[in-house]
C-alpha cells in the first residue's frame, strides 16, 4: 500500500533519503548546500541532545524561529525522540505566546536569537531554552552526540506535529497531527493524478513555518525526494528574485501572497518559465485575481482545500479545471482526493440537496487526533468519524464543491443569510478593486448591514457610487454593500489571510454578533 513502506514515522523520512541519495541536495539556504546525508546526521545528533535534555516520548519541544535548514532539523530531531515538535508563530506578541505556551506545556524551547525577547517573562516560568543564531548555531549543541538514530521507539499513534490555531474564533488550540496521519494524507496524495513529480523538480518555501500550508507542501515534496529552496519569511522582492535565480518548478502561496507577487514592480520582469505549477489555497480567491495569475504566470494552475485539522488537501481544482472560459468553475474547490469523503449538512446533522448551502463534514483516514490536552473541543468538531470544519459550502450538480463562506463570516440581514465571499467575487473584478473584504457591520434595522473594505488599485481611484451599481448589476439587492471602505492596505493573519476579525472589531466592540 505504501510508497516507502520504510516511512513509518516522521524520523524515518530522512533516514531513508540518507540511504538512497546522501550526496542529494535538499535544501538550499542563504548560499549553502544542505544533502540528505547531512541533514540525517544533524536531527539524529540534536535529538540525542533533546533526549539529554530530558524530552520523553509524548512531551512537546517548540520552535521559535523563521525559516532555515535549522527548522528542519529541529522537526526531524523531534519525531526521532518522540516528541510532539510546536512551531510557534513568531508573529505573536509575548502574552499570545504565554497562552500557547501554557496550553501545550512543552519540555523545551529551541528559540532563535532573535525571537527571544517574545518569549513572555516573570511570571510566566520558561522551560529549558536552547538558544541559536550567527554565534551559536543549532549544531554546535550536539556535536558531541552520537550520528546514528537514536535507540528510541515512536509510535504511528503518536503526536508528530503540533499546530496551533490562529484563534481567531477564541482560544487557540493545538491540532495533534500523528506519524501515521501524516503518512496515510502522503498515501491520498500518491492515489491522485493531479499530483505529479519529476525527476529534478524543487520547491520554493517562503510560507510561514507555523502554518500547515507550509509544513505540509514542504513534507510533501520531501517525502517524494525533492529539493526545497527556503525564504526566511515571505517578501514578494525577494520571492520574484529567487525565482528568477533558482528556477524552482513548484510555488505554493495564499491568494493575498500571489496578489502581493503580482502587484510588485519586479514582477513585469520575473522569469516565471522554470514553474509548471502554481498551487493556492488557504482562504478563498477573488475571479479578478486567478485571471489575473493565469495571465501573467504561464504555468498550470491547481487549488485544493484543507484545514489544519485534516492534516492537508481534501478536495482539488485540478489544474484542467482552471478555464478561463468557465469563469464560474474557477470559484470551486474541486472535488475530493482519493479515500476522502465531503458531505454538506443542515443543521440538524442531514445531507442537503445539491444546490443547497450547509456545513461542509470531512472524512479522511488522515484527520487529526483531536486537540491537545482539549478534549471538549474535540468532541464538538470530531463526530462519528467526521471532521466539522465551520465552512459553508454547496456541492453542483457536476460533483464540484464550492466554499462559499466561513460560518462565522456569514452575515444575517434582515433575516437573510449573505455569504461575504459571494460578494468579494464580484467586487474582485472590478478594475478599481486591487483587494476587498466584506463584513456586517450593526446596523438597528437590520440587525447586520454589509460593508465592502476595500484597497485600490495601483493608481485607481475608488467611487463608491461606482461600486454600488455595479454590484446591483450583478447582486440580489439585499447584497449589495450599504456602505465602502477605502483602505491602503488589509490587517493580516499570521498566515496570510485578511483578517476579519480585525476589520469588524471597531463596529463590533462591547456587541454580540448574531453569527458565532
Amino acid at each position: 500500500m505504501w510508497v516507502y513502506p520504510e516511512i513509518r514515522t516522521l524520523g524515518d523520512l530522512s533516514t531513508y533519503y540518507r540511504r538512497q541519495t546522501p550526496d542529494r541536495r535538499v535544501f538550499l539556504f542563504e548560499g549553502r548546500d544542505v544533502t540528505w546525508g547531512a541533514l540525517e546526521q544533524r536531527a539524529n545528533r540534536l535529538a540525542h541532545r533533546l533526549i539529554a535534555e530530558g524530552v520523553a516520548r509524548g512531551d512537546c519541544v517548540a520552535f521559535l524561529g523563521k525559516n532555515s535548514d535549522d527548522f528542519f532539523v529541529a522537526m526531524f530531531a523531534a519525531a526521532k525522540a518522540g516528541a510532539a515538535f510546536l512551531p510557534l508563530n513568531w508573529r505573536l506578541a509575548a502574552s499570545e505566546l504565554a497562552d500557547v505556551l501554557a496550553d501545550s506545556e512543552p519540555r523545551l524551547i529551541i528559540v532563535e536569537h532573535e525571537h527571544q525577547a517574545q518569549l513572555p517573562g516573570a511570571p510566566f516560568a520558561l522551560p529549558p531554552l536552547i538558544r541559536f543564531g550567527a554565534e551559536a548555531p543549532l549544531d554546535s549543541y550536539a556535536t558531541d552526540q552520537p550520528a546514528t538514530p537514536p535507540d528510541r521507539f515512536v509510535s504511528e499513534d503518536d503526536t508528530a506535529i503540533l499546530l496551533y490555531t490562529s484563534g481567531t474564533t477564541g482560544r487557540p488550540k493545538g491540532v495533534m497531527l500523528s506519524h501515521g496521519g501524516i503518512n496515510r494524507m502522503r498515501l491520498c496524495e500518491h492515489l491522485e493524478g493531479a499530483y505529479q513529480w519529476r525527476d529534478g523538480d524543487s520547491f520554493l518555501f517562503s510560507l510561514p513555518n507555523f502554518h500547515l500550508l507550509g509544513i505540509g507542501l514542504s513534507l510533501q515534496c520531501l517525502y517524494n525526494g525533492l529539493s526545497l529552496t527556503i525564504l526566511r519569511r515571505f517578501d514578494p522582492a525577494e520571492s520574484l528574485a529567487a525565482i528568477s535565480k533558482e528556477h524552482p518548478t513548484l510555488l505554493v502561496l495564499t491568494p493575498t501572497m500571489i496578489q502581493m507577487l503580482l502587484d510588485h514592480p519586479d514582477a513585469a520582469v520575473t522569469d516565471f518559465s522554470s514553474l509548471r505549477l502554481t498551487m493556492y489555497a488557504g482562504s478563498p480567491i477573488s475571479l479578478g485575481l486567478i485571471r489575473r495569475a493565469i495571465a501573467a504566470m504561464p504555468c498550470r494552475f491547481m487549488q485544493f482545500y484543507g484545514a489544519t485539522e485534516t492534516a492537508g488537501a481534501v478536495s482539488l481544482l485540478r489544474p484542467d479545471e482552471h478555464d478561463l472560459g468557465n469563469e464560474g468553475k474557477l470559484k470551486s474547490c474541486g472535488r475530493p482526493l482519493p479515500l476522502i469523503d465531503l458531505r454538506i449538512v443542515n443543521d440538524k446533522g442531514e445531507d442537503v440537496a445539491d444546490g443547497q448551502p450547509g456545513e461542509l463534514l470531512v472524512r479522511s483516514p488522515a484527520v487529526a487526533a483531536g486537540y491537545w490536552r482539549n478534549p471538549e473541543a474535540t468532541k464538538a468538531v470530531f463526530q462519528n468519524g467526521w471532521y466539522r470544519t465551520g465552512d459553508i459550502a454547496i456541492r453542483d450538480a457536476e460533483g464540484l464543491y464550492y466554499i462559499v463562506d466561513r460560518a462565522k463570516d456569514m452575515i444575517v440581514t434582515g433575516g437573510e443569510n449573505v455569504y461575504s465571499a459571494e460578494i468579494e467575487h464580484v467586487l474582485s473584478v472590478h478594475p478599481s478593486v486591487g483587494a476587498v473584504a466584506v463584513i456586517g457591520v450593526p446596523d438597528e434595522r437590520w440587525g447586520e448591514a454589509i460593508k465592502a473594505v476595500v484597497v485600490p488599485a495601483a493608481g485607481a481611484g475608488i467611487d463608491a457610487g461606482e461600486l454600488t451599481a455595479f454590484c446591483r448589476e450583478r447582486l440580489a439587492s439585499y447584497k449589495v454593500p450599504k456602505s465602502f471602505d477605502i483602505v491602503e492596505t488589509m490587517p493580516l493573519t499570521g498566515t496570510g489571510k485578511i483578517s476579519k476579525k480585525d476589520l469588524r472589531a471597531k463596529y463590533w466592540a462591547g456587541l454580540q454578533r448574531s453569527v458565532a
